[in-house]
């Protein structure tokens, strides 16, 4: 996948950056729709009859029984995977160009699923209605209700074939889009006191533990969330992302931009120049995973390598776009914990 080419950003180009760092339906094509078709939907143990499910729009998604044939985006299927819910199809970053599962993608075979849109705000109505899909889920990341990576353009054709659901992670804390998805997925068939699923929410509880425990010992370690285009280095402030929101209320020290510079974003980060990336001191710098943004292993530019973080080898990846399974979250929190515990104060 190329690294991510800059213009300038709409808002909802700002809000393709997972709620973040503004790079989203800017970024330069990360990969072609797939010609896989897919294996279908397993629902688990499905009730029969009708079913229906309030999502966090307000809108309530109803059929005359469980859906079976889902369609969702990627990072959304993933974490439905984890519950044993299998999607028929997915659309957002699901395959790198070498074949391989995108970041967004978890556990998802991703060679029997049916791709309908490989990257970001690519969606193909004509694959999606062969599936005959009676369900789709996105996530949701503004006060709208906008449906993540659904092409405003063409919206109404698309949610005319089935109903949908949208899962809020705009403005709150991670621990409601794990339950909300929890829910869905109960809802659709999956047994949501399975022994797998318990492990690992007591995994995560016992993470999040870990990481307000580390945070409060260490409050003088500085963390800053960043992501790398060609041109700018995006800063993001820790309102409004699910995560950074959580990570906050555990006591993690977050380098907060400027709320003036946020502006031009809605309030989701600062960009700044490859020149001006030293403006916020940090101890531990958190990388954009995401394919589509140039990883730390691949920066060559002179001030990033002068950074005091870089040079201490304190820069560890910021799942920008979460899995919200409680069996993906957890790591999350664990590995940010071991950095805090660990970090040298070098900033």
């Amino acid at each position: 996948m190329p690294n991510a080419r800059l213009t300038t950003p709409s808002r909802r180009g700002i809000l393709a950056a997972g709620g973040a760092l503004g790079l989203g339906a800017a970024l330069a094509a990360c990969g072609s729709d797939s010609k896989d078709s897919g294996s279908g939907a397993k629902s688990g143990s499905a009730k029969s009859g009708p079913w229906s499910f309030k999502d966090d729009r307000g809108t309530t998604a109803k059929a005359d029984k469980v859906p079976a044939n889902v369609v969702a985006f990627t990072s959304v299927a993933a974490a439905l995977w984890d519950y044993g819910i299998e999607c028929k199809g997915v659309f957002g970053p699901t395959k790198t160009s070498d074949g391989k599962a995108d970041v967004q993608a978890g556990d998802i075979d991703v060679d029997k699923v049916t791709i309908i849109g490989n990257e970001w705000g690519h969606f193909n109505i004509e694959k999606y209605a062969t599936l005959a899909p009676d369900l789709l889920v996105t996530t949701v990341y503004d006060t709208a209700g906008t449906l993540w990576s659904v092409p405003l353009e063409s919206k109404d054709k698309i949610l005319k074939l089935a109903p949908s659901v949208g899962i809020s992670v705009y403005d709150r804390q991670m621990t409601q889009p794990l339950q909300r998805l929890l829910a869905l997925a109960g809802s659709l068939g999956a047994d949501v006191k399975a022994e797998k699923t318990v492990k690992a929410k007591k995994r995560f509880e016992d993470a999040a533990a870990r990481l307000h425990k580390a945070a409060k010992a260490r409050p003088e370690i500085r963390v800053l969330i960043g992501s790398a285009s060609q041109d700018i280095f995006y800063v993001s402030g820790s309102n409004l992302s699910a995560d950074l929101e959580y990570f906050k209320s555990l006591g993690v020290n977050i380098v907060e931009p400027s709320e003036k510079a946020k502006k031009a974003s809605g309030g989701w980060f600062e960009n700044l120049s490859w020149e001006n990336i030293d403006k916020y001191p940090a101890d531990i710098i958190m990388m954009d995973n995401r394919t589509a943004t140039i990883q730390p292993a691949d920066l060559e530019k002179p001030t990033w390598k002068k950074l005091p973080a870089v040079k201490a080898g304190q820069v560890i990846p910021r799942v920008t776009e979460p899995i919200y399974s409680y069996a993906k979250c957890a790591p999350i929190l664990e590995d940010l914990a071991e950095a805090i515990e660990k970090a040298k104060k070098v900033g």
